[in-house]
């Protein structure tokens, strides 16, 4: 016996932008918008999700890390731009 598949209709809003894209890549890959929207849901939930804010995600590990260093955390969290602002002030 097959199992019960349900798909659910649903309404969206777009930015322009966004709908032009996805359109785009849904033509040139001989798609519909439909799959290729739900191939980005599927990538929105595939990673592994902490509940932690996505700079604290970028740091979880580093304490585990034997080459971070102190200020490490200052480049994962702020990019490259801080990090050098914060070694200038100590």
């Amino acid at each position: 016996m097959y199992g019960v598949y349900t798909m659910h209709r649903t309404q969206i809003l777009l930015d322009e932008w966004q709908y032009e894209r996805l359109k785009a890549a849904a033509q040139g890959e001989g798609r519909s918008l439909s799959d290729v929207v739900r191939e980005a849901v599927d990538g929105y939930f595939a990673g592994p999700r902490t509940g932690l804010s996505p700079g604290l995600e970028r740091i979880a590990g580093i304490g585990a890390d034997p080459e971070a260093s102190g200020r490490d955390h200052d480049l994962l969290l702020y990019g490259g731009e801080n990090r050098d602002r914060a070694s200038r002030e100590s």
